[in-house]
């Protein structure tokens, strides 16, 4: 599994350029699913299980995008101005490498050199080694995701882009090792996400779920000095009770709790304070599903040095088999 999450965190996909990542998604799970079509918006949905079953349908939701930036102008003496997609946070960016969709490297500074914080976006730029604008290989609407290998660590794993590719990753997993169900399950890898989880409202529309669950990844709380969060790298994946974009469905959490409690599997109880998943687009689609988040606990989320447990993911992918594995009825 560790070579397929490789695979999906160095491939480039940018909110709206998710295209290679989707060809990679779709080569991992063509021969295991009944049906494997896009959407209008560019969303992956594969679908296991019998046509007609007594079960339920079933959404699974991981977005296959990732922040990226995109350029603006170029300026006199060739270097790129930026703008972002999605959630590019400033401090995290200077001395960042990028790549654009076309093959161009380059590293971001920010004017001020000497500045001890880091700038806002508008006072940084791309150094492509350009001297001009007539000899600058990119142009205005260019787009770049951040350049950095995949690290692994034995346990711990670290990369740009786990956020969500290790999501992607763990729903490809689920597919494949998901032997028989009763219900028609939806894998949907969705595109948008980071810039307001559009992909899912469209394929949830689309699909018309009676049960919806996204696969994202969550803070932790276990770093120095770090956010107040009862969640920790190691401990197991998460089960979300709330974000700031949505409450779970009460009984979708009892459905997961006592789905992880059956199978002896090690869980995580989580309350996030800022952000939300494919799950919040879900649940109020059309006249509403009962939804929830299955989160993988990541460090130093939208850098470009993203850490997940290896054990947090694996044991991820045996909790959404377990749940997918059995009749469900949330009451």
């Amino acid at each position: 599994m560790k070579e397929l999450i490789k695979r999906l965190v160095e491939t480039p996909g940018p909110s709206g350029y998710e295209s290679k990542v989707r060809e990679e998604v779709r080569a991992a799970i063509e021969k295991y699913a009944a049906e494997v079509y896009v959407d209008a918006l560019g969303s992956l949905i594969a679908r296991k299980g019998p046509d007609n079953g007594s079960g339920k349908r079933i959404m699974i939701s991981a977005h296959m995008d990732e922040i990226g930036i995109v350029v603006t102008h170029v300026d006199k003496n060739g270097f790129a101005r930026f703008t972002n997609i999605g959630g590019v946070y400033p401090r995290n960016c200077v001395g960042g490498r990028v790549r654009f969709l076309n093959g161009v490297q380059g590293v971001i500074g920010q004017e001020q050199a000497g500045a001890r914080e880091a700038l806002p976006l508008s006072q940084m730029y791309i150094d492509v080694g350009a001297t001009s604008p007539k000899n600058c290989p990119v142009k205005v609407g260019d787009v770049a995701a951040f350049e950095r290998p995949f690290t692994d660590l034995g346990n711990r794993l670290v990369s740009k882009a786990m956020d969500d590719r290790i999501g992607v990753a763990i729903a490809i997993e689920t597919l494949r090792q998901l032997e028989d169900t009763p219900h028609q399950v939806y894998f949907v890898f969705s595109v948008q996400e980071e810039v307001g989880l559009r992909g899912a409202t469209t394929s949830a529309y689309g699909v018309n779920p009676d049960i919806g669950i996204a696969v994202d990844v969550t803070r932790s709380g276990d770093t120095p000095n770090g956010p107040k969060m009862a969640v920790k790298l190691g401990n197991g994946p998460a089960i979300k009770v709330r974000d700031s974009g949505m409450l779970s469905d009460p009984r979708v959490v009892a459905w997961m709790v006592a789905r992880a409690e059956e199978a002896r599997l090690p869980y995580q109880l989580e309350v996030l304070e800022g952000g939300t998943t494919d799950a919040r687009a879900i649940q109020i689609s059309r006249a509403g599903v009962p939804a929830g988040c299955l989160s993988v606990p990541s460090r130093y989320i939208h850098s470009p040095s993203e850490m997940v447990d290896f054990n947090d993911v694996q044991n991820g992918v045996k909790l959404l088999v377990a749940m997918l594995s059995q009749p469900v009825e949330l009451g």
